[in-house]
């Protein structure tokens, strides 16, 4: 019998081996989760090292809390609940909160696209970015799950403690916010 799994075993026994002390198994999922997750703190945070400390920390606040999840929760969700309490608490103990643009959250795509498209896209993301900086930390926190996390509603209600129509009612009026102030900006 095999004892290991490889690396494409699913998410469920990967996190059924984390709950039973399995630190190779944690630490597949650290791998899996880490790269979204520090994506999403560094937009909320605004500083790479920041973000850094605080991914590590919510990947211990999990490790500890492992035994208490629930498995019909999503892990995904569950560890970005995690990860925004983590920020949030940040963010009070600082009292501000910062902006780090678009473009030094995204990975750089695999092959060199046209300089002038490229060009365009970076005018593009920093326009977005302008924009973005002016929306409340709520908006930009539920706009980021939903368009940069890609999470669906209920995925997002669970990181937020919302239910989904709450959830789907802020993102509205978050999109709505950031249509109104990109109209402003280009008149």
């Amino acid at each position: 019998m095999i004892d290991m799994l490889t690396s494409d075993g699913s998410e469920d026994d990967w996190v059924s081996r984390a709950r039973a002390g399995d630190r190779k198994a944690f630490s597949e999922l650290v791998r899996r989760h880490q790269k979204p997750v520090h994506r999403y703190l560094l937009r909320m945070l605004g500083s790479h090292d920041d973000a850094m400390e605080l991914t590590q920390e919510a990947f211990i606040k999990a490790w500890q809390a492992l035994p208490q999840w629930r498995p019909e929760a999503q892990f995904r969700t569950w560890l970005f609940r995690i990860a925004n309490n983590t920020a949030l608490d940040a963010l009070r103990h600082r009292k501000l909160i910062e902006f780090v643009p678009l473009e030094d959250s995204f990975d750089a795509p695999g092959s060199e696209p046209d300089p002038a498209h490229q060009a365009q896209v970076t005018q593009e993301v920093r326009q977005l970015d302008t924009s973005l900086k002016k929306l409340m930390p709520e908006h930009r926190q539920i706009l980021l799950l939903r368009e940069v996390e890609e999470m669906s509603y209920e995925e997002i209600g669970s990181v937020l403690s919302l239910n989904e129509g709450t959830v789907k009612s802020r993102l509205a009026r978050a999109r709505a916010a950031l249509i109104e102030i990109r109209a402003r900006s280009r008149s």
